[in-house]
Formats: C-alpha cells, sequence, structure tokens
C-alpha cells in the first residue's frame, strides 16, 4: 500500500527523513479494524518525529500521521480516528492512561491507504462533515476544544487570550473560542497572520510581549520559552492559563512569586477523550464553525505539506488527501 514513512531523523531538515513510496501493509492486533483512508492532516508531531523525537531508530521505517477520516473496511461506515492509543483494558479518559501514545509512535500512522485502529477510536462522521474537515478534528482541534471548553474555566463573555495566531491548535482554539461566545484576543508579529485571526473571530490582535489594555481570564498557550513570561503578566488574579504545547522551547522561568501571589493557575492539556472528539463534532454542528484549511494535496505531495509547516507558512491545517 502507499504511505509517508519516517525514513531516517534529521534534525536540521526533518523533510529530506520523510520518504513516499509503497510498504507492506502489516498486521492488525486483535481487537483493532482497519480503516481506508479518505484524508489526514498534518501535525507538529510529524515534524517532531522527522527529527527523532519521541521515536527511536529502533522503530524506523515509521508511518507519519496521527490523524484522519476514512472508511471502516468492514462496515462501510464513515469515521473519524481518534489518535490516542490506551490500554485495552483501560476505562475513562483515555489520555490519563500513563502508557498511552499516539498512532505514529509505537504503531503505524494514518499517512496511508489503510490504518489500523482499535475499534473503540472510531467515531461516526456526520454527511455535513467533509473529509477534509473531519481530518483535522482529532489532534489539533481537539487539542484546542478541551483547551478552551474543559481546562481554561471561562464562560460566555470571559476574554481569552490566544499566544500566536496561525497554528493548527491556536487558529482552532481562537474559532472555537468565539463560537462559544468569548471576547478572543491574539497575539502575533504577522500582519498576515493578525488579519487571519481577525478572520477567525478575533476581537483584538497585539505584538507578541505588548502590554494588553486589560487583564485576561485565560490564555491558551502553545509557544512556550518565547511567551511564557507574557501569558503570566496577561492574567487576571485567579486566572488560568492553559498550555499544550511548547513549540519555541520548553524552559521558561517559571517566575513563581506572580503565581502564588496571584492565585493564577497553570493548567497542562493533552489531546482529549474519544467522549470530547464526540462533543467536538455535536459543538460544529451546533455552530457551525469549521477548521480552516491552507491546503489539501495528493499524499504523494506531503512532503511540500510538511515543508510548509516547518517554514511556518500555514494558515491553519494542511490536509492530504486520498481517493
Amino acid at each position: 500500500m502507499f504511505a509517508v514513512t519516517a525514513e531516517k531523523f534529521s534534525s536540521e531538515n526533518p523533510v529530506s527523513a520523510l520518504r513516499c513510496g509503497e510498504v507492506e501493509r502489516h498486521e492488525a492486533p486483535d481487537g483493532w479494524t482497519w480503516v481506508k483512508v479518505r484524508a489526514a492532516s498534518v501535525n507538529h508531531h510529524d515534524v517532531w518525529t522527522l527529527r527523532g523525537v519521541g521515536i527511536s531508530e529502533q522503530q524506523l521505517p515509521m508511518i507519519l500521521g496521527c490523524d484522519a477520516a476514512g472508511v471502516e473496511v468492514e462496515t462501510g461506515r464513515e469515521v473519524i480516528v481518534h489518535a490516542v492509543i490506551a490500554d485495552p483494558h483501560a476505562t475513562g479518559d483515555e489520555t490519563t492512561d500513563p502508557a498511552r501514545s499516539l498512532l505514529s509512535e509505537k504503531h503505524p500512522g494514518t499517512f496511508a491507504e489503510y490504518v489500523a485502529v482499535p475499534k473503540r477510536n472510531l467515531i461516526d462522521k456526520p454527511t455535513w462533515l467533509s473529509w477534509e474537515d473531519a481530518a483535522c478534528l482529532p489532534v489539533a482541534w481537539l487539542t484546542a476544544y478541551r483547551m478552551v471548553q474543559h481546562q481554561a474555566n471561562v464562560h460566555p463573555g470571559d476574554t481569552v487570550l490566544v499566544q500566536g495566531a496561525a497554528g493548527g491548535v491556536a487558529s482552532a482554539a481562537i474559532a472555537i473560542a468565539h463560537a462559544a461566545g468569548m471576547r478572543v484576543w491574539v497575539t502575533t508579529r504577522s500582519e498576515r497572520k493578525a488579519g487571519f485571526a481577525k478572520s477567525l473571530g478575533a476581537e483584538q490582535v497585539f505584538e507578541t510581549g505588548e502590554r494588553l489594555p486589560a487583564r485576561v481570564d485565560a490564555v491558551i498557550e502553545t509557544v512556550g520559552e518565547a511567551t511564557w513570561a507574557h501569558s503570566l503578566r496577561a492574567l487576571r488574579p485567579g486566572g488560568t492559563v492553559v498550555i499544550s504545547g511548547a513549540t519555541s522551547g520548553a524552559n521558561p522561568s517559571a517566575d513563581l512569586a506572580r503565581v502564588f501571589f496571584l492565585q493564577l493557575r497553570i493548567i497542562g492539556s493533552t489531546m482529549g477523550s474519544v467522549d470530547e472528539l464526540q462533543q467536538l463534532v455535536q459543538f460544529m454542528g451546533d455552530t457551525g464553525v469549521r477548521p480552516t484549511i491552507d491546503r489539501a494535496l495528493p499524499m504523494s505531495e506531503a512532503a511540500s505539506a510538511v515543508q510548509a509547516m516547518v517554514a511556518g507558512e500555514l494558515l491553519g491545517k494542511a490536509v492530504l488527501t486520498l481517493d
């Protein structure tokens, strides 16, 4: 079958470690099912894998890709694939399983004609949701949905600051928070990305690090070291910063005096559960909000999509498609 794989690691030029071509279809574990992939989206996780983060050389070659939408081969139903692989005997929130992994870590990923997943990792794709939109949900959009709706402790009318404007999680958080009735502020150094953020529903856009006109109720943080100090300074007393990534580095100053004196809440957030993926789809149906897709390319052009992510060119998501 056709697949996009990490053949080696390259921290300097991750795209050079990617290969498109035919691979042998592997055996699916007991209790798993095959999905014929129609669309999958690119995430920072794919770039980290190509750079050798979170995976060893003994696991190569590894099929890339965490999320997808497609057709379950056994039943013919249209499905969205949840990316978190948990202990088959675990109950409750899959993301709290200490042995959890994502597709493309221990098990082959979704950048292929077919992907094998546990049956419980599939939810129905509604007919009103396109393949391309559905493929954006399990990683970036689900991560943003949990951050905004479950972790940030905010309500309609509250002010949410999103650090960064164009990435998959940040852009999803802007759109979700706006659709949920929050006032959304965004930071970026790019006029192009500022315009993009406003098109998603951001009320105001500020220079990265700029002093804000008022304190915010919550900060959605995916950047890390470059914006962390600003995130803490931006919060009202008792406010919440929710962090799900650190694309600029993971070693910021903790500023503990500010944290305890203002009783700030710092919440780590990772992905989301199958139940939350169902909730996200329902939320999209109720509000009409949809992912912004920067580009949709044939899966054979995966290297171009990954390069665009590495270069910071994407406004929203890059999606790979298969007929």
